[in-house]
């Protein structure tokens, strides 16, 4: 499935949020393994719950940023459903 705009993306259901307390930073972390986070991406991702579309995020967060961020978070959450970290649905 392709991310667009009213896609709603989701978590996978075995990757979860987290922080890492030794480097100070976000992480999701995932059965294979983990992935430190920008504040962007954990901003992002804290708002996959399944319910919002990507442009209720992009919305969101383009407000909370006062820019433009559609294609970002489009963008990012295409190479995270790759990696099968977010799902999709539609």
């Amino acid at each position: 499935m392709t991310v667009t705009r009213d896609t709603r993306p989701r978590l996978w259901r075995l990757a979860r949020l987290g922080f890492d307390r030794v480097r100070q930073r976000p992480v999701l972390l995932y059965p294979e393994g983990a992935m430190f986070l920008n504040e962007s991406g954990k901003a992002i991702l804290e708002l996959c719950d399944g319910t919002r579309t990507v442009a209720e995020i992009a919305t969101l967060l383009g407000d909370r940023y006062s820019t433009e961020v559609d294609g970002d978070v489009i963008e990012y959450l295409d190479r995270l459903s790759r990696r099968d970290l977010v799902q999709l649905h539609a």
